[in-house]
């Protein structure tokens, strides 16, 4: 068994997802983002109960690791490295922004524009293709009527996330298309399998949140 526990505090909706490979066994979703601290343990506890699966037979830690709520990613990256130290496992790190690109693969397209909203009309995003390939690499936007211009004329986007809702008042392209997808650790189930198969593990001292920027909890909504 390859027993990969997913984890995702960075979002609005803050989830935990376990799977045995690519098969996805089962997830707990908590729609109430600052409830995380108190809601992730027992929700982890419950799941692995659930699938009658012990915490010595988790392989690894996936945490989606930022950018996202500051306190939803202190919260879910102490979790996951408190859990490796005492398992003794590797711990697997993905962008957040990636995470959500996965989850909107479903709908075709050339290119996929995840938005986490970073308050006024700022958005933290990135931009991926159909292979998840970084196109443009995470970075903070400051959104503009002009953004994107040239990557829209040649290619459909997608754009999705809290933050996409900012934009769409902008941009009138017809290959702008704003749609509503909701990604969750589930999504990030093969990203965290690829690589943990290729030992792509993150420092266990070392490793912290992105935050993108300094900001406070009550940016993201």
């Amino acid at each position: 068994m390859s027993i990969i526990l997913n984890i995702d505090t960075a979002v609005q909706t803050a989830s935990v997802c376990l799977a045995d490979g690519e098969i996805i066994l089962g997830e707990k979703i908590n729609p109430v983002q600052k409830d995380s601290a108190a809601w992730l343990h027992m929700a982890i506890k419950e799941l692995l109960a659930d699938h009658k699966i012990l915490l010595k037979d988790v392989k690894a830690i996936a945490i989606s690791e930022g950018p996202g709520s500051y306190t939803g990613l202190r919260v879910g990256m102490a979790a996951a490295k408190g859990l490796c130290y005492a398992l003794e496992i590797p711990l697997i790190t993905i962008s957040t922004l990636k995470m959500m690109a996965a989850a909107a693969l479903d709908i075709p397209a050339d290119l996929y524009c995840p938005m986490i909203d970073a308050r006024r009309m700022e958005v933290f995003t990135a931009v991926y293709d159909n292979a998840l390939k970084e196109i443009i690499n995470p970075h903070n936007l400051i959104l503009k009527e002009n953004s994107f211009e040239e990557l829209l004329e040649k290619n459909r986007i997608i754009f999705f996330g809290d933050g996409s809702e900012k934009l769409r008042p902008l941009i009138q392209h017809l290959n702008a298309d704003f749609q509503p997808i909701a990604a969750t650790a589930r999504h990030m189930v093969t990203l965290s399998l690829l690589r943990h198969n290729h030992s792509m593990f993150s420092d266990l001292a070392y490793s912290e949140p992105y935050y993108g920027k300094d900001f406070h909890s009550s940016s993201i909504k």
